[in-house]
């Protein structure tokens, strides 16, 4: 099914505000430097324990809450006078069973969901904003230049064995997604070795190499139903550093769907270490 953002507003135009409700990651403070770079004023509701602190030297204005504390979410929104807004970066779901504290609104989201999948739940999250005239845009919006492109975006091309097992790693991706598992898997020799669950992309990288040892490659995509607006595959040079402490050897990614944070870094990173990075179609197997 493709993806679909319900229609909204034209943007604001440069100079008006717009929200970013901000997960962990480097995803929001790049966002940041591009909002202000394209002359929006941002303005940021950040999650305590997720989102970078340095995220308050790149916008104008930043609220501090509490995983599920939605109303103070919305009000502080609209208080700054926010009718658009992203999200974008993860909150890790093992907060489900540890810290969360939702207040009665987010309680009230939560009664709505028939399963506590990824995209269920920020829909009925995005929904709830609109409700309340805050529009969500999607993930896309301000990231021009740091999508990554179809092909090799490192020197060193994928091996005939690399391209065996990214082959297979691509196909097992979608179906991972298609049941809203994960993002990412890891292959060696056209095994599966490991699958991105609530533990993320890190973590999957490192029990697959545990379990396979060196030579694994790694599969970053989408998922078939993904809505735009929300959690874009992402890779950085943190991608690249826990490839390496499992000597992985190479990395896919879905071209114009992913996004490469801190590129020169990550690119610096993988020539160095010899991994090998490629971005693939979306609408067709390589």
């Amino acid at each position: 099914m493709p993806e679909t953002v319900p229609p909204g507003p034209a943007l604001v135009e440069p100079g008006e505000r717009i929200g970013l409700i901000a997960g962990n990651g480097r995803f929001p403070i790049i966002f940041a430097q591009n909002a202000k770079r394209l002359g929006y004023s941002v303005s940021a509701v950040a999650h305590i324990g997720e989102t970078a602190a340095e995220l308050e030297e790149h916008v104008e204005r930043i609220h501090w809450i509490k995983i599920g504390q939605f109303n103070k979410l919305i009000r502080v929104l609209k208080e700054d006078g926010v009718r658009q807004a992203v999200m974008l970066g993860g909150i890790k779901k093992t907060h489900v069973f540890t810290t969360v504290l939702p207040d009665f609104r987010a309680l009230s989201v939560a009664s709505r969901l028939r399963q506590l999948k990824d995209d269920a739940i920020l829909r009925e999250v995005a929904a709830e904003l609109e409700s309340e005239g805050i529009h969500i845009r999607e993930s896309t919006f301000g990231l021009r230049g740091i999508l990554v492109e179809e092909g090799p975006v490192t020197r060193r091309s994928p091996s005939p064995k690399e391209w065996e097992d990214l082959r297979y790693g691509w196909e097992v991706a979608r179906e991972i997604g298609r049941l809203d598992i994960g993002q990412c898997v890891i292959v060696k020799d056209r095994v599966l070795v490991a699958v991105e669950a609530v533990e993320g992309t890190d973590e999957a990288i490192r029990r697959g190499g545990a379990l396979a040892g060196d030579a694994t490659v790694v599969v970053k995509r989408s998922k078939p139903q993904q809505d735009l607006r929300f959690d874009l595959p992402a890779v950085g040079p943190a991608t690249i550093e826990t490839m390496v402490s499992v000597k992985a050897s190479a990395l896919a990614v879905e071209a114009g769907r992913s996004v490469m944070l801190d590129r020169e870094a990550m690119l610096a990173n993988a020539e160095r270490a010899g991994i090998t990075i490629v971005g693939l179609p979306s609408d067709r197997e390589p």
